[in-house]
């Protein structure tokens, strides 16, 4: 059993018990995110005290967000994954309803266009950003055991997975699925699927994005001003101007915490989507080398901790969790400088939002409890006392 006091955030004296992969998780994970919490109260305080009257309104939110994921990444980090299997595969269907439910028209809430989230007791949710752990976990459950199922479970997990990355397509989110779809799609690579599927299935994912890109206006434009922003400096480029402009004008040094201009009603989404380019100018070149530091100190970490895994379903899930997580990061910061089409993804643990926080902490959560079943014998005692 978890015990109560476990589930209050930084106050977990039994870490020191841990392997030292998972204490180095840990320990990255709460520098990331304390990084990320400091760069939102910078980049949202000059909106938020326009917009509401309180500076401090999208950082106290955040706060809470943190807080709640930060008992999710707990309860993750200590329950053995014979545990977390059931009841992943549960809170995946209950979120691809969730995303079902979206779609109908006056269900969802619509902001710039797209509908991808939806109130529960008056909490705005995205469905699409909390299903990413789960879908990763049960993932792993289908690719680790692939040789051992039967062709109908394959064809129904797989229609399932379809369903997911189609669901999130229609909302519309063309790079959350992109990324849900490369993420099945290396995943299975590492748990060595044949490979006259997994080609067959990139040719479908790639005609598909192609597909929707053909269909959909916006996202030609988007692809038309990230060739050449310069063409519409005031409609479409305009983002990925303000975006360059800020990264720019950090230097090597930065203009220093809470000084960006761009900030300044200069740069649109600048708390969420286009958060590193505010880090990027308040600390410059070296901060910014700091957080690639960062990041690929996490990747290989990761991948340490998948080649130290015993079994092919925590290997995998290692391998899912570090692609979203630094692959998410990836794709942000090369949106925010100009190397690839602007895109909804946010920077995990930097921009501002309930449902990207609490994934990011769950996957990181899933990564801490492979390093600690890869490296602690599961010994339960008599008196069942030990916790796993």
């Amino acid at each position: 059993m978890i015990k109560i006091r476990y589930l209050i955030p930084f106050f977990d004296f039994g870490v020191s018990n841990w392997a030292i992969e998972a204490r180095l998780v840990r320990w990255l994970t709460m520098i990331w995110m304390f990084m990320g919490l400091v760069v939102l109260f910078s980049a949202s305080y000059p909106v938020a005290d326009a917009e509401v009257g309180d500076g401090f309104y999208y950082f106290k939110r955040q706060i809470i967000w943190i807080l709640l994921g930060t008992i999710a990444f707990n309860i993750v980090a200590r329950s053995p994954f014979r545990y977390l299997l059931p009841v992943s595969r549960w809170i995946l269907f209950v979120l691809l309803g969730l995303m079902i439910a979206i779609l109908i028209p006056g269900v969802g809430t619509t902001v710039n266009g797209a509908t991808r989230w939806i109130t529960v007791a008056s909490i705005p949710i995205q469905p699409s950003e909390l299903i990413k752990p789960f879908l990763v976990v049960q993932s792993a459950s289908v690719f680790g055991r692939w040789k051992q199922l039967s062709w109908l479970t394959r064809v129904f997990w797989l229609g399932i997975f379809a369903i997911i990355l189609g669901g999130i397509l229609l909302q519309p989110n063309l790079s959350t699925t992109a990324l849900c779809g490369m993420t099945l799609w290396l995943m299975a690579v590492a748990a060595g699927l044949p490979w006259l599927q997994l080609g067959s299935t990139a040719v479908s994912g790639i005609l598909l994005a192609v597909g929707s890109i053909y269909s959909q206006e916006y996202q030609r434009r988007r692809i038309m001003s990230f060739l050449d922003p310069w063409q519409d400096p005031m409609q479409d480029g305009y983002q990925l101007i303000q975006s360059l402009l800020a990264v720019g004008s950090g230097g090597i040094w930065g203009s220093g915490f809470g000084l960006s201009q761009q900030k300044l009603f200069y740069l649109p989404i600048q708390y969420t989507d286009f958060i590193f380019a505010v880090f990027a100018e308040e600390f410059g070149f070296v901060g910014s080398i700091i957080l690639l530091i960062l990041l690929i100190t996490y990747a290989t970490l990761a991948v340490f901790i998948a080649l130290r895994a015993t079994q092919p379903i925590q290997k995998t899930v290692a391998i899912g969790v570090m692609i979203l997580l630094i692959g998410q990061s990836s794709i942000n910061i090369g949106v925010a400088t100009g190397v690839l089409p602007t895109t909804g993804l946010p920077l995990p643990f930097f921009s501002y939002g309930g449902s990207s926080i609490i994934s990011s902490l769950i996957l990181a959560g899933l990564l801490v409890r492979v390093a600690r079943e890869s490296n602690e014998a599961e010994v339960v005692s008599l008196q069942g006392r030990r916790e796993h």
